[in-house]
């Protein structure tokens, strides 16, 4: 595994972004898409249907995505992780404090509820009262899972030999990382 300050001594095609809820991989999968000038899909936009349903073709899409030749996607959904990793030459894990991406979460729901932002398929984020309804609103859910990925980002490149995994572990490391990535020429 390589640190944000280990140089980029390959030239990344398909990029993969993990990190918990509200730590700003869609984010950073859209400066890198203009980075790198390469495909990108937001992967939530692949699974929800509307009314939050999940769509019968998610894995097919992620399927028929990453066979493309660059591309940059976030890393979710357990079921669909083998089919994104085992084409991905980089991951970036987004390892933060929880204090930063609970701060983004909670900025982040209260937007979305505030101006009703469309998300995919027609959702929006529920009335913000249901945090303490709903066992899985957003908010509970990102707090619940905030140590998920720490036993298995580590495990992903000796499963996965081609992957290059980056712990990025400040929003600070990211931007150097991202910066260092658009020294480098697009193509091999």
């Amino acid at each position: 595994m390589r640190n944000a300050d280990d140089p980029i001594t390959w030239n990344p095609q398909r990029i993969a972004v993990a990190g918990v809820s509200g730590s700003g991989k869609t984010t950073l999968c859209d400066h890198l898409a203009g980075v790198r000038t390469c495909a990108r899909v937001e992967m939530d936009s692949l699974f929800h249907g509307p009314g939050w349903t999940p769509r019968e073709s998610f894995l097919d899409d992620v399927r028929e995505f990453v066979a493309g030749p660059r591309w940059v996607i976030e890393l979710q959904y357990r079921q669909a992780r083998p089919l994104v990793v085992s084409r991905a030459d980089t991951l970036l894990w987004l390892d933060y404090p929880a204090r930063v991406h609970m701060t983004r979460l909670v900025r982040r729901t209260v937007r979305r509820r505030l101006r009703r932002e469309e998300l995919w398929n027609g959702n929006t984020e529920p009335p913000l009262h249901t945090v303490f309804t709903d066992s899985d609103h957003i908010l509970r859910w990102g707090w619940r899972t905030r140590h998920k990925l720490k036993p298995v980002v580590p495990t992903l490149e000796a499963r996965f030999p081609d992957l290059t995994v980056v712990r990025l572990t400040s929003p600070r490391q990211s931007d150097r990382w991202v910066e260092a990535l658009a020294e480098l020429p697009l193509d091999d």
